[in-house]
C-alpha cells in the first residue's frame, strides 16, 4: 500500500495548460468515483484551485505503472493530449507525498509564500472526498494530520502574519493609523485589479463606507456591487473627498488626479482630522507636495514595496521553522502508517494460523465422535498442526541457505529466535 500525490501547478505549467485539467465542484464527485473505479484506487481526493490541480490517492501498484495510468486517465477524462500535460506533472510517493501535501496546506508551496486560502481549499477537498465516499482510514488520517500540522505552523511561526501584497500592505498601514477601521470612510480611485483587492480587504475589515471613483462608471459599478459601495466619477472627487478618512488611488492617468490645493480644502472641511492616503499608481495620482501637509499620511508604491519586501523576508525566515514542523508531521504519519501495515500483517498471519487450527480441530472432533483412540487423535492433531506451522518458515530457511543469502538467514534466525538458549 503506497500513497501518491500527482499534480500540476503554477511552477510547472501556464494557466492555459492548468485550466485544461482543472476540476469544477460540479464534476468533482464523479471524478473521484471514476478514480476509485477506473484506477482501482483504495482511496482518493482531488485538490483543484486556480494555481494547482493535485490528485492524492492510495494504490498498490508500482510507481511506473501508476504514472502511466494517471496520464491515460487525465487524458481520457479531460479530453486533452497526454503530450500536453505529461511534461508538467510532478510525482510524489509515500513520505514525499505526505510531506508535499502538508507543505501545500501550510502555504509553503504557494505562489505567495504562506498564503492562508489554500488551507480552506484543502479542507474543501477533504469534505468533497468524504461526500463522494472515496475517503477511508489512511486518507482520513492523512488529512487530519495535515490540518493539525497547518494549524501548528500558523500558531508557532510568523509565516502568515505579514502583508506580502501591495493591496494588503495598504490596508495594514491603514490599521496602524486608524485603530478601528469599522468607523472609517474610504475613497478608492480607479477600478483595476489592485483596487479590487484593496476593496476586498477593506470590505473584510467592515469599514463604515466605501466610495469608488472611476473614469468609467460602468466598470466601477461591477466591483462596487459586490461590496455595497457607492460609485462616483473622477469629476465628483472634490466634493466627496472631505468625507474620506482613507484615500487609495491606482489609475492609469498620466497626470496627478489629486493636488495639494484640493486636499487643503478637504482638510479645512474636515477640521483637520487626518487623512491616510496611498498612491499605488505609476505615474503618481497624488501630487508629491500633498505629503507636506501636516494632517496627511501619504505613502507611495515604493513605500509599500519596501514593506512587502521586508515582510516577504520575514516569511522566508518563518518558513524554515515551518519546514521543521512539516518534517516532524511527516515522520509521525509515516510511523503510524508503518504500524498500520505491521498490524495488518500480524492479523493476516494470526488468522491464517487460526484457520488451519480450526480445520484440524474440527477433523479431530469428528474422529473422536467416530470412537477413534483419543491419544492417536491428539498425536495426529499435534503433528499436523506443527508441520503446518513449520512449513513456511522451513521453506524460507532452506531457500535462503540454498541461495547463499546470509543476511536473510541471520534475519530468519532473529525472527524465530533460533539462537535462544531455551531452544
Amino acid at each position: 500500500m503506497s500513497i501518491f500525490a500527482v499534480g500540476i501547478n503554477h511552477k510547472t505549467a501556464p494557466v492555459s495548460v492548468r485550466e485544461k485539467v482543472a476540476f469544477t465542484p460540479d464534476n468533482l464527485t464523479h471524478a473521484l468515483q471514476q478514480m476509485v473505479d477506473d484506477l482501482e484506487c483504495k482511496e482518493a481526493a482531488i485538490l483543484s484551485t486556480c494555481n494547482r490541480t493535485e490528485l492524492y490517492f492510495v494504490q498498490d501498484r508500482p510507481l511506473d505503472v501508476v504514472q502511466q495510468q494517471i496520464i491515460d486517465w487525465l487524458q481520457q477524462y479531460h479530453k486533452v493530449s497526454s503530450n500536453l500535460i505529461a511534461p508538467s506533472l510532478y510525482w510524489h510517493h509515500d513520505s514525499q507525498a505526505v510531506n508535499h501535501m502538508m507543505r501545500v496546506a501550510c502555504g509553503l508551496d504557494s505562489l505567495i509564500l504562506g498564503e492562508p486560502q489554500i488551507l480552506g481549499q484543502m479542507k474543501q477537498a477533504y469534505s468533497q472526498a468524504k461526500a463522494a465516499g472515496s475517503m477511508q482510514v489512511v486518507m482520513e488520517r492523512l488529512f487530519q494530520r495535515t490540518f493539525g500540522v497547518a494549524k501548528e505552523v500558523r500558531t508557532e511561526t510568523e509565516i502568515g502574519s505579514s502583508a506580502v501584497s501591495v493591496a494588503f500592505a495598504a490596508v495594514n498601514l491603514a490599521k496602524h493609523i486608524f485603530a478601528n477601521l469599522k468607523k472609517s470612510k474610504v475613497l478608492l480611485i480607479g477600478a483595476g485589479e489592485t483596487i479590487e483587492l484593496v476593496a476586498k480587504h477593506l470590505y473584510d475589515n467592515q469599514v463604515s463606507k466605501i466610495t469608488v471613483a472611476n473614469r468609467t462608471v460602468a466598470r466601477a459599478e461591477n466591483m462596487a456591487r459586490e461590496i455595497g459601495a457607492e460609485v462616483i466619477t473622477l469629476a465628483q472627487i472634490p466634493e466627496h473627498i472631505c468625507d474620506a478618512d482613507i484615500v487609495i488611488s491606482s489609475t492609469g492617468s498620466t497626470l496627478p488626479i489629486l493636488g495639494k490645493g484640493m486636499i487643503e480644502q478637504a482638510l479645512e472641511k474636515r477640521r483637520h482630522r487626518p487623512i491616510f492616503m496611498v498612491d499605488i499608481a505609476v505615474p503618481r495620482d497624488i501630487e508629491e507636495q500633498v505629503g507636506e501637509l501636516e494632517d496627511v499620511f501619504l505613502y507611495t508604491v515604493d513605500d509599500l514595496q519596501g514593506i512587502v519586501a521586508q515582510n516577504m523576508e520575514n516569511r522566508r525566515k518563518a518558513a524554515i521553522d515551518a519546514e521543521k514542523i512539516v518534517g516532524s508531521g511527516t515522520d509521525d504519519f509515516m510511523a503510524w502508517l508503518r504500524g498500520l501495515n505491521t498490524q495488518n500483517s500480524v492479523v493476516a498471519y494470526r488468522n491464517q494460523c487460526l484457520g488451519r487450527r480450526n480445520e484440524l480441530l474440527l477433523k479431530a472432533k469428528q474422529q473422536l465422535a467416530n470412537n477413534k483412540d483419543p491419544q492417536a487423535v491428539m498425536a495426529e492433531l499435534a503433528t499436523k498442526l506443527t508441520n503446518n506451522l513449520m512449513h513456511a518458515p522451513t521453506r524460507a530457511i532452506q531457500q535462503a541457505a540454498q541461495g547463499g543469502e546470509l543476511d536473510k538467514l541471520i534475519y530468519l534466525h532473529d525472527v524465530f529466535d533460533l539462537d535462544s538458549k531455551d531452544n
